[in-house]
């Protein structure tokens, strides 16, 4: 099955993750940058008021025709609103798709990303890969949200994440090794 994978990454998180397993998985990467500078403002507007900042897209959006996967940062318990255009054109009935996220998690899971996802997307995500900064870290003391958000993942890491998000990706979308531990929720797996 075709594969590509659409990113959006702020820190270089998320982008460093969707590389390795763009790679992994012999698939097209297409990476999303926003036009205006994000400052945490935009960010609180954005995710409060439901608004679009405007993207561009850097690889071809127009071969999408198998399974997608989306790798980019959780905001607020939810999808980082530069998502916001790519969803609207890739809402037609397609491929299967999934959400693969490396995110913070000083303050915990973000059990709304596939409601979310269903929501904008106009069908259940195959599965939602939910990975955590905080795990990453010594347990004590406490990591705290300034910890996580400043955090940078090495490359070897990105590895590591994409190696464990393919894994539990296998399954579901028939691609890459058939490893790794999820639970269902509502007609889909998430992984954490």
């Amino acid at each position: 099955m075709k594969m590509n994978v659409i990113s959006y990454s702020l820190t270089g998180n998320n982008d460093r993750l969707a590389h390795s397993l763009a790679e992994l998985l012999g698939a097209e990467h297409v990476r999303i940058t926003e036009l205006k500078e994000r400052t945490i403002k935009r960010t609180a507007f954005d995710m409060l008021f439901n608004r679009n900042p405007e993207v561009e897209y850097h690889g071809n959006m127009e071969r999408h025709n198998g399974a997608v996967i989306f790798v980019g940062p959780v905001w607020m318990g939810g999808v980082a609103s530069p998502f916001r255009d790519c969803f609207k054109k890739l809402r037609k009935p397609g491929g299967p798709y999934a959400f693969v996220s490396i995110s913070g998690g000083a303050d915990g899971p973000n059990p709304k990303l596939a409601g979310e996802l269903k929501k904008r997307l106009r069908r259940e995500p195959a599965a939602v890969v939910d990975m955590h900064i905080v795990d990453l870290l010594p347990a004590e003391p406490k990591p705290t949200r300034d910890d996580t958000g400043n955090y940078q993942i090495t490359e070897e890491e990105g590895r590591a994440l994409a190696k464990r998000a393919a894994a539990s990706l296998g399954e579901i979308l028939q691609v890459g090794p058939t490893a790794g531990e999820g639970q269902s929720e509502g007609g889909h797996h998430v992984f954490r």
